[in-house]
């Protein structure tokens, strides 16, 4: 062991056994360091305390207090010792206080104790050694350091207390594993005349001598602000949402919530059937399910004998960049979720086709968000949370599962995205995935324009381009599509590459490039809505900023009209109107009707129409 140890210290890198000098040679200005957070997300969460010891002595930050005391230790040291520090507790100390002036030599330990095999967490690694500094907080990790912050702001003042203790526990225990790791490196025999212990530094006897508890000074700074304080006198204070917790199997029940302004009534459902049926009768305006509801860009099928599985990996880009802001989330093809994406899309391509307007949420995320122990701390905090937040219904006082608390969550992230409180991770190629924000989205204001032939639409459209609104059409990709087939552009054409794309699936992507064109602008009209999935496409993407007109007319003005045109005039015979109302395309435009914000009847002049137009559009951005 002693000739394996001095190889050991003999391959040290020359930065790792100057930084271990240098915290042998001045000790008393070795600070240890260990902090605690909301949670694991540097993004999201906040430090809740900051505990060191330096020269022999303890200190403790409370968030609300002055940190100076702390910043000054921090700043007199000449070396820092963590366990995880480098990607943790460093992170959230530079985010939370940019002034700080972090020791330029840091050890941190679990780098450290890898090299002498010694591998897991900090308390995987004390069991393994022997170290018990825990006596008086047995069964306290870091999920329930989290809990305990919480019981601290409801006015627990003994929970400050164990936390502060499961603390210092925690850097009295980083001495000890120092000296483990030195002794197995063979460091301080080999190439020392004088070992130090560090236990003696990181463990003083003042460590049990807590700091003066108050009633927590600033607890509004780690909640969100309530529902009514977000939404109240906007549509989305009386939203009606459907939110799911979906399962991978029928098999297992999913979660299922109507949240009908801040009142939730939520049950269990199995089937796909009972899940359709049971969200058309709660006649939302907005589905929020808890699924992967999108392939990452490449794959055609969740299951890993897709030809593009080792190219494309298991893993979107809205799961990479919430695993980079420390939240912990699943890649949507791992092998055990690859049913609940497939059974996910499988539901929001059902709801679309029926012009319901559904996202993808993730409550775990959302929870992190809004300050809300997830559900792994219990039913009774997540009840809390959501209680607290202001969402009121049974559940409050009755038994309901965990899945239907978590359908609550879901449903409340489609009210932050009505209202233009959230952000969306995802690409071009990858539907976002929604997370609620405090601050408001700058939505452009879109107008979606549907009817039947020779109503009026186009007529309406333009007349907001005059207006100043940017002028979009679907009709504009599909000729662009034509063109690329060496195909005539004309009605006839045009009617068969729209059935075409919406047969094989293709309507969002062809709302996409519809929108792509007008993208930059801040008031857009959409010319032709034809299926319901334009519309649950644009609701989706623009919220309460998206306003759906449907324009009618009397069969008689519309055939008139229909001739009156230069195309209506080049067809021989009568029946052209017939034949294109007829088309596959126009069949689902009656459809539209129902989703409509507002239906225009333009049988007398257009200036009429543009008129009642205006004044509807004056109401409507008044009340977004």
């Amino acid at each position: 062991m002693a000739i394996q140890n001095k190889k050991r210290a003999a391959s040290l890198p020359k930065a790792v056994r100057e930084k271990l000098a240098l915290c042998h040679d001045r000790p008393s200005q070795v600070i240890f360091l260990d902090i605690e957070t909301t949670g694991l997300s540097h993004y999201y969460d906040e430090i809740t305390i900051v505990g060191w010891t330096l020269g022999g002595r303890s200190g403790t930050f409370i968030k609300g207090d002055n940190p100076t005391p702390m910043l000054n230790a921090i700043g007199s040291a000449v070396a820092l010792v963590t366990f995880n520090g480098i990607r943790f507790d460093a992170k959230f100390l530079v985010q939370e206080f940019p002034k700080i002036e972090l020791p330029a030599t840091h050890v941190d330990l679990m780098y450290l104790c890898r090299r002498v095999g010694l591998q897991g967490g900090q308390k995987a690694i004390e069991q393994e050694l022997g170290i018990d500094f825990r006596q008086d907080i047995q069964g306290v990790d870091g999920f329930a350091a989290v809990l305990l912050w919480h019981q601290y702001l409801r006015g627990e003042l003994d929970a400050l207390r164990t936390l502060i203790t499961y603390n210092r526990a925690d850097i009295a225990a980083m001495g000890a594993l120092f000296d483990h790791a030195l002794r197995r490196l063979g460091f301080e025999a080999d190439l020392l005349s004088d070992p130090i212990e560090f236990v003696e530094w990181s463990a003083p006897p003042d460590r049990h001598s807590l700091p003066t508890i108050k009633k927590a000074p600033h607890s509004e700074s780690a909640r969100m602000p309530t529902f009514r304080e977000l939404f109240s006198g906007s549509k989305a204070e009386s939203a009606k949402i459907v939110g799911i917790d979906l399962t991978g199997s029928e098999k297992r029940p999913s979660g299922w919530c109507n949240l009908t302004g801040h009142h939730a009534e939520t049950k269990t459902l199995s089937s796909d059937e009972a899940i359709i049926a049971e969200t058309i009768a709660a006649d939302p305006e907005f589905v929020s399910i808890d699924s992967p509801l999108c392939l990452p860009t490449g794959r055609v099928s969740v299951f890993d004998d897709d030809p593009g599985r080792d190219e494309y990996g298991i893993m979107r880009i809205c799961e990479r960049e919430l695993k980079r802001r420390g939240v912990n989330v699943y890649p949507c093809l791992l092998p055990s979720m690859q049913k609940l994406t497939a059974r996910g899309i499988k539901l929001a391509d059902e709801f679309r086709k029926m012009g319901l307007p559904v996202i993808e949420s993730y409550p775990g995320a959302a929870q992190d968000i809004m300050r809300i122990p997830r559900k792994g701390a219990g039913v009774e905090w997540l009840k809390l949370g959501l209680s607290e937040f202001g969402i009121s219904g049974r559940y409050v006082d009755q038994h309901v599962t965990h899945d239907e608390l978590d359908a609550i969550t879901s449903a409340l992230v489609g009210t932050f995205h009505l209202a233009g409180l959230s952000e969306g991770l995802g690409t071009e190629t990858e539907p976002p995935l929604i997370i609620p924000r405090l601050q408001r989205e700058d939505r452009p204001l879109v107008i979606g324009v549907s009817g039947p032939i020779a109503a009026g639409k186009t007529t309406l459209a333009k007349g907001l381009e005059d207006l100043g609104f940017a002028y979009t059409r679907f009709s504009l990709v599909i000729d662009n599509l034509l063109r690329e087939r060496d195909l005539p552009v004309d009605r006839k054409h045009r009617q068969e590459m729209g059935a075409e794309i919406n047969r094989t699936g293709r309507q969002r992507q062809l709302a996409e490039m519809t929108i792509a064109r007008v993208s930059t602008a801040k008031r857009i009209v959409v010319d032709g809505l034809r299926f319901p999935e334009d519309h649950a496409f644009l609701k989706e993407y623009f919220g309460y900023r998206f306003f759906h007109i449907f324009v009618d007319a009397d069969e008689g003005n519309r055939r008139s009209r229909y001739f009156l045109r230069d195309e209506g005039r080049a067809n021989v015979g009568r029946s052209a109107f017939d034949d294109a109302s007829a088309s596959e395309v126009e069949q689902k435009v009656s459809k539209m009707r129902p989703l409509a914000d507002h239906t225009v009847f333009n049988n007398g002049l257009e200036r009429d129409m543009l008129t009642d137009v205006n004044r509807l559009l004056s109401a409507f951005e008044a009340e977004t």
